[in-house]
């Protein structure tokens, strides 16, 4: 467990190595950010070992099988490459195909607004250390002419002034659901005040997905495609 500085009570005011604060919610508060940077800086550190390293398996190029080739021709022609958790994981397991296919088109069917939708899978996949669904994720909002900059605020969202009242409320539930797998009353209810029902089944099921998609590649070192330089270059 991580120490943030001795704390002990002088007189009406509580001591922190830093300096005075004057209550327990500034204790909290203190505490909170010191947590914050650790794990943004676990996160980064994640991103940049999966990123200069090698699959866990080894990439298999040439597929003998008709669904594979279908498979492997299908995403290139999506995303102007195979990319490599097709190589990695459905070159072994083309039973996984079906599940995958599902995923895609129910995420398609999301009607969120699309700048929300890639904010939530980059900033759930910054939080996992995907680096390969942090790439796919930001070529894919390159696609929909999301600003690319937006993303370099997503781990202090809530002190940013680049996201709207309402994208801060849904990053915040999707932040506490990955970490916690739980969240407070007054974390919904704050993304309540923004969206309706149908939306925040949404949201929860977009955070749901990039979870499963960061499980699936992360552990086995699948790093960066560099899918977003493949896009400026087209």
């Amino acid at each position: 467990m991580a120490r943030f500085g001795k704390v002990r009570r002088t007189s009406k005011k509580i001591r922190i190595k830093e300096g005075f604060v004057t209550d327990g919610v500034a204790i909290s508060s203190y505490i909170c950010k010191q947590q914050i940077k650790i794990y943004q800086t676990m996160t980064l550190t994640a991103l940049t070992s999966t990123t200069n390293t090698e699959p866990r398996l080894q990439p298999i190029d040439d597929p003998k099988s008709l669904k594979l080739k279908l498979a492997y021709w299908f995403t290139k022609k999506r995303v102007g490459k195979v990319i490599t958790p097709v190589k990695v994981h459905y070159a072994r397991f083309p039973e996984g195909l079906g599940l995958s296919k599902k995923i895609v088109d129910t995420d398609e069917k999301i009607t969120v607004e699309p700048r929300l939708k890639y904010l939530i899978k980059v900033f759930i996949a910054t939080l996992n250390g995907c680096a390969f669904c942090v790439d796919i994720g930001k070529a894919s909002a390159q696609k929909k002419n999301v600003d690319p900059d937006v993303f370099d605020d997503l781990l202090r969202f809530d002190e940013s002034s680049q996201f709207t009242n309402a994208e801060k409320a849904a990053l915040a539930y999707v932040d506490e659901a990955t970490r916690n797998k739980h969240v407070s009353d007054s974390t919904f209810e704050r993304l309540q005040n923004h969206f309706n029902e149908r939306e925040i089944v949404q949201i929860t099921l977009l955070n749901a997905i990039e979870n499963f998609y960061n499980l699936m590649n992360a552990p086995m070192n699948i790093g960066s495609d560099e899918l977003c330089e493949i896009l400026s270059s087209e």
